[in-house]
């Protein structure tokens, strides 16, 4: 093997992998906003007009909050409970928080605080 095409292997591999991770950014969908409010005790709720198809969610933060819990329900009438409990600056987002399979998502409830008055929060489910 010489090293011109040893080098057009690499570049080739390099490339593969640059154009992965392009999709997998295009791999999340959003589920809905909402804006929490400083104080608030209720969940902020999201109803989903169509139930969304996802195995994980994800938070971002569009203002300073703390983020308690989302109540996620799903199309057969169960919830599941995703704590978190930590702070998040502005345009700073949470893990994946996966569930056992991919579920049909009917409705979500935000539960957390804003610094400030109001803070807007976006909610991503993961497309595969």
């Amino acid at each position: 093997m010489n090293i011109k095409s040893f080098v057009a292997g690499l570049m080739m591999a390099a490339s593969m992998l640059a154009v992965s991770n392009i999709a997998m950014a295009d791999e999340q969908i959003t589920l809905g906003r909402t804006i929490l409010l400083s104080g608030g005790d209720h969940g902020a709720k999201i109803p989903l007009l169509i139930c969304r198809k996802t195995d994980a969610i994800r938070v971002k933060a569009e203002r300073d909050l703390h983020l308690e819990k989302i109540k996620v329900t799903f199309n057969n009438g169960q919830t599941k409970t995703i704590r978190f409990y930590r702070d998040l600056k502005k345009n700073q987002h949470t893990d994946w928080r996966g569930f056992a399979y991919r579920r049909c998502v009917k409705k979500l409830e935000v539960f957390g605080n804003s610094d400030g008055s109001k803070a807007g929060v976006k909610v991503y489910g993961r497309k595969k």
